[in-house]
């Protein structure tokens, strides 16, 4: 095993055990593991709750780009993590069109 993998890896057993460094923290593993599953890439967060179990937290995906941009369709995922940053579960809760307003 390279050097470099094995301090990777050193780093995310240490990451682990540390558990989640807040909210921050929380969003940055949801969307990194939620794109990971899904193979969308991520275009934000907007929303981060702490639970009595962990996080929950509302990724924002791009789902089908299109041209032009506005009528790409994007979709809010809910991602649950437990305390140490391993998700729990996901769902899609909401897909939209680029550029649609809240009802």
């Amino acid at each position: 095993m390279a050097e470099r993998e094995k301090r990777t890896r050193a780093a995310t057993v240490a990451a682990r055990k540390r558990g989640v460094g807040g909210p921050e923290d929380a969003a940055t593993r949801a969307g990194q593991r939620l794109a990971g599953l899904i193979c969308h890439p991520t275009e934000g967060v907007s929303a981060v709750r702490r639970t009595d179990e962990g996080w929950l937290v509302s990724v924002d995906v791009l789902e089908v780009p299109r041209i032009p941009d506005t009528t790409s369709l994007l979709a809010t995922y809910e991602v649950e993590l437990d305390r140490d940053g391993e998700m729990l579960q996901y769902r899609r809760v909401r897909r939209y069109r680029r550029g649609a307003s809240d009802d």
